[in-house]
């Protein structure tokens, strides 16, 4: 197989990691692609993905799509899954980029780890030829672990490998993939977890619906998906929401969304970076002022300053923060 080229999807998972150590021990060259949707938890996950290459002692691509990628979000064609989860748009969005570099390396096919039956929405056979056939790789899509289970791929009509030699895992369990693993020597990948994704995330879910329904998904640009994944939010009214930090790391995240926002901070008491999205009206924006003092270093007796600006703007406010107990709270909380 000197010469023939495979693309491998490597998302920083055993499976994938898997599907292209086959591949490779096949004969195949192999060339790791990595796609970027911004939508990634994990710290390292690069590094993960970069470190199963050194390993295979293949090439690694990391592609940054993360603008691209909003637009799948925005308006995916099979909808969400179990939250705000395009799953088979986003799979078909892989595959496409997969296809792109397909054709920039000279390569043949391209190989995924996805196994027959193991996620309910994006792996059962149904799924798998639809997105084969979106992405326009069709018989070129290869699933190296599940190959004896699917239909006969490009590799096999043109005689380079046998139907024997793939596997036919399938199923949610993962013994026979970390069997491979010790025999393969493969250590270093994350582990298996729909986590993975912030958008299966429920209280991101819930911050995306919200923001969704008051401004409309394409007025959803990159930062304000961002600004989503920190600090408690609230909604004050439909057309304003408080942001507020929840810790040091998080309160410095902040600083760096002020621009167009207003901005709460404690000039006498130790207090969370505070925004308040949107145009507030007056009792809003002091309410959020009371709500963001709860979090501060005061009691809910004591009188607080709170300084709030915007663009050059600036009001001082003092007020009382609100009680704890107060139900308006977690009325008001979204996600």
């Amino acid at each position: 197989m000197q010469g023939v080229k495979a693309i491998a999807l490597l998302s920083g998972g055993l499976d994938s990691a898997l599907a292209a150590t086959l591949t490779k021990r096949l004969g195949f060259e192999v060339v790791g692609l990595n796609v970027s949707t911004g939508f990634c938890t994990g710290q390292g996950r690069c590094d993960t993905v970069l470190g199963i290459g050194g390993i295979l002692e293949i090439p690694v691509r990391l592609i940054d799509a993360s603008e691209e990628y909003l637009d799948v979000v925005r308006h995916p064609k099979h909808g969400y899954g179990s939250a705000m989860n395009p799953c088979l748009d986003c799979r078909v969005f892989f595959l496409r980029k997969a296809a792109e570099l397909m054709e920039d390396e000279d390569a043949e096919f391209v190989v995924t780890g996805e196994v027959l039956g193991q996620r309910p929405m994006s792996q059962h056979r149904r799924a798998l030829d639809l997105v084969a056939q979106e992405s326009g790789l069709d018989d070129r899509l290869v699933r190296p672990l599940s190959g004896r289970l699917l239909p006969s791929t490009y590799p096999e009509k043109q005689g380079w490998v046998r139907r024997e030699d793939w596997l036919d895992i399938q199923g949610r369990s993962r013994k026979r993939q970390l069997e491979l693993a010790d025999r393969w020597g493969i250590e270093e990948f994350t582990q298996p977890s729909g986590g993975c994704c912030l958008l299966l995330e429920e209280s991101y879910a819930r911050r995306v619906q919200d923001v969704f329904r008051r401004w409309g998904p394409d007025a959803v640009d990159r930062e304000a998906f961002a600004l989503l994944r920190y600090g408690r939010h609230f909604r004050l009214s439909e057309s304003a929401v408080a942001i507020i930090g929840r810790d040091e790391q998080e309160n410095a995240v902040l600083e760096s969304f002020t621009r167009g926002r207003w901005t709460l901070t404690f000039p006498e008491v130790p207090g969370p970076s505070s925004l308040v999205d949107g145009n507030p009206a007056c009792e809003e924006l002091e309410f959020a002022a009371r709500l963001a003092a709860r979090y501060a270093d005061a009691s809910p007796t004591d009188v607080v300053t709170v300084l709030a600006r915007k663009d050059g703007e600036e009001k001082k406010l003092t007020t009382t923060p609100l009680h704890p107990d107060d139900p308006r709270i977690e009325r008001f909380r979204i996600g």
